[in-house]
């Protein structure tokens, strides 16, 4: 009975429904039916309306229309970068950059608009469907599985194709591109699944996506190629643009795709300089990957399911889930003739408003050590123009010798000093500058210049306000550029300032990309960072052709702490240290070398013969003083001997004393020091010293210059050479 119920009651709302609802249902359908029918009669008209002819841009017309406008843009980036000339030098220079980037911008802009229309036109569009055929059977002639899709198809059956066109593609293309693909997985056991879509913003052309690597022959991808060279064309003149227009244009009219051949992946996360990616398994460790937003960075962590990476510019610009391409190759930067006078970031691009870098050749920043068997032994010596150091702590070519001691004591004086002092000597300088601040190395700039000593110096310049990432590849990258210089023979110095910043940035980078933390929350691998940076350095045989570098590191330590961990690490790298003592520094020792901290491994073999015999005992006797000198401070009584001791130490402590941005010969340093030590100097008091050494070296220039010559030139400081250098100085010393 209930059921009777039921169905009566089902059938009584079916009928009201259908009876309300069949209104409501023939207007939604009926409208739209009616309009599919209007819009196929409006179709219809169109189709019989004459068809207007199609404008097809000739070659001609388009360059030109290019040339004005760009014409235009660049006298309006002339007057621009003109204005600029009243700031200063950083200020002129990130403005002048700037100025260069923006029209470099526009000018891509404009010319890839008048390619997507030329390239949209009937003529052109349908030149480019006819090369399809071409384009796809090169593409499945060069496709072959990488060792990272070998890997993926071991825990997983089926590896993704896509095949990407602008327009749809023939019934043919596409099975042939099915069968080729399906054959190549069914060698190794594994399955394919194709997916074919289309993408407008391809213009042209088809590309073909294996795993992660990417096989495209698009016209998008003629204009990405483009766009880069011209990122590394020079300041855009008239001619210069003229030529990148007619350029562009004859590839336009003469439009042959090239296959290139790349890898995808996609951003996971980013933040603090530090991106995470998945995808490109064959990816290595340092290669440059570059991001959709134009930035580029460094693969510095590979792990199992994910890659780390660094970002060289702002990575506020990336965003997550967007796609990053392998460039193919080590991080590397520009080297030769042409980067000598400039100031270069770690990238090696310039920052000193002096325009292009016209550079040929590049280097990878990480890059091995020579062998111990392309060596030869460090007995050249390396002047540096100061006396405390060319007599105690001798350095060589091909030497590592460290510069340590706290703030503020002179560290960066000696590093500019020593390049100053090779103006002549045919030894190439470059100054890494990193975590400095700007007006430093502006001022370290302009010393230079006015001494002449930039034409042949490079500065790598990384503030303190740059990336951590930029500030790690710094010394790598200034090493790079001295290798150039090294294997083509020539003897080069090279300054890092500082490696204690240096040390500071890559904890920073490690602790960013979770890596643990050892002492002091440096990672573990901190010493091996430094010992692959300074074992580059070194004195090649002459079957390589001689050529040396000489790097002098900067450390910085705290309230004088010799024994903390990065000075220690450095030091036990180094062939020696400079060890400059904050007490000597206050007392007015300029240069403020501490004699029993600082040693040179190489010693007299970096020497010439001249001053490897008047200094031989020059360290024992300021040892002795120094010692004297702090006993007397409790007021004991001396005899005259030790009396005789503290006058003979405290005139060679005042002959050791020199001013900033003043070399000194190596022969007329060595006079000096004979002159004091053989007493010539007994006369004079230690306030006297500084006169003293400008009337000796006047004497020996303008009257005893041929025997000046010969002390320089001498392998042999023998007895005769002796006598006739007392001789001289007995005659001087009449004169007092």
């Amino acid at each position: 009975m209930e059921i009777q119920y039921v169905i009566i009651n089902f059938l009584i709302l079916a009928v009201i429904l259908f009876l309300v609802g069949r209104k409501t249902v023939k207007r939604l359908f009926g409208g739209r039916y009616e309009k599919i029918n209007s819009d196929l009669d409006r179709a219809e008209k169109i189709e019989k309306m004459p068809v207007p002819e199609l404008q097809e841009p000739s070659a001609q017309n388009f360059a030109v229309d290019c040339s004005e406008e760009i014409q235009k843009a660049q006298s309006v980036v002339a007057e621009k970068i003109a204005s600029v000339e009243a700031f200063g030098e950083r200020e002129k220079s990130e403005i002048h950059r700037g100025m260069i980037q923006d029209a470099r911008k526009e000018l891509f802009s404009v010319l890839k608009e008048h390619a997507v229309t030329l390239f949209t036109t009937e003529k052109y569009l349908n030149a480019i469907k006819e090369l399809d055929r071409q384009v796809i059977d090169e593409i499945l002639g060069r496709i072959t599985l990488t060792p990272g899709d070998m890997a993926y198809l071991k825990h997983h059956d089926v590896l993704y194709v896509t095949l990407t066109s602008a327009y749809p593609l023939p019934e043919d293309i596409v099975k042939d591109v099915d069968r080729a693909t399906t054959q190549l997985l069914e060698a190794v056991g594994g399955k394919t699944s194709l997916w074919v879509l289309e993408d407008p913003s391809l213009i042209g052309g088809l590309k073909l996506r294996i795993g992660d690597t990417v096989y495209d022959g698009t016209v998008s991808e003629e204009l990405y190629q483009f766009e880069k060279s011209l990122n590394r064309e020079p300041i855009m003149h008239d001619d210069t643009v003229g030529h990148l227009i007619q350029e562009f244009t004859e590839k336009a009219e003469k439009f042959n795709p090239h296959i290139h051949k790349y890898q995808l992946g996609r951003v996971i996360t980013v933040s603090d300089g530090i991106c995470w990616m998945d995808g490109l398994a064959d990816i290595m460790y340092g290669e440059v990957i570059e991001f959709e937003c134009g930035e580029r960075g460094m693969v510095l962590d590979i792990q199992k399911d994910r890659i780390g990476c660094v970002v060289f510019g702002d990575f506020s610009l990336i965003e997550s889930g967007s796609r990053v391409r392998r460039v193919g190759r080590i991080a590397s930067v520009p080297v030769g003739e042409c980067l000598l006078g400039r100031v270069v970031n770690a990238l090696g691009t310039p920052i000193d408003a002096m325009g292009y870098l016209p550079y040929k050749e590049t280097r990878p920043i990480e890059y091995k050590a020579p062998g111990i068997l392309d060596r030869a032994p460090v007995n050249e010596p390396l002047h540096t123009g100061i006396k405390a150091i060319d007599a105690l702590v001798p350095i060589g070519k091909g030497q590592r010798e460290l510069i340590i001691g706290d703030r503020q004591t002179g560290k960066t004086a000696i590093a500019v000093d020593t390049i100053i002092n090779q103006k002549g000597k045919d030894t190439v300088c470059i100054y890494v500058a990193i975590g400095q601040k700007d007006t430093l190395v502006a001022e370290i700039k302009e010393k230079l210049e006015a001494h002449g000593a930039m034409e042949y110096t490079t500065i790598i310049a990384v503030p303190a306000s740059a990336s951590a990432a930029l500030q790690y590849i710094a010394p790598f990258s200034g090493s790079a550029m001295a290798e150039y210089f090294m294997y083509q023979g020539k003897d080069v110095l090279i300054v890092y300032d500082d490696l204690s910043k240096h040390a500071v940035a890559y904890r920073e980078l490690s602790l960013l990309l979770h890596r643990p933390s050892g002492r002091e929350a440096y990672p573990g691998d901190i010493f091996y960072l430094h010992s692959r940076l300074l074992e580059r350095a070194a004195h090649l045989s002459d079957e390589l052709g001689g050529g040396s570098i000489t790097a002098l590191p900067i450390i910085e330590t705290l309230a004088g702490d010799i024994s903390a961990y990065i000075p220690t690490n450095v030091i036990s790298i180094t062939d020696g240290q400079i060890f400059l003592d904050a007490e000597l520094f206050n007392e007015g020792q300029r240069p403020a070398v501490n004699v029993g901290l600082s040693v040179s491994r190489v010693g007299g073999s970096a020497q010439t013969p001249s001053m490897k015999k008047v200094s031989s005992s020059l360290r024992t006797r300021l040892a002795q003083y120094r010692e004297l000198a702090d006993f007397m401070q409790f007021g004991s009584d001396i005899d005259d001997e030790t009396k005789k001791t503290l006058a003979s130490g405290r005139l060679l402590t005042e002959a050791l004393r020199q001013p900033r941005y003043a070399p000194v010969e190596d022969n007329m340093q060595a006079i000096l020091i004979f002159a004091v030590s053989e007493g010539y100097a007994e006369k004079i008091t230690p306030d006297e010293m500084e006169k003293f050494e400008k009337k000796l070296f006047n004497f020996f220039c303008n009257e005893k210059s041929e025997l000046a010559l010969r002390i320089k030139n001498s392998k042999k400081f023998d007895d005769e050479l002796k006598n006739s250098l007392r001789e001289a100085l007995c005659e001087f010393a009449e004169r007092l």
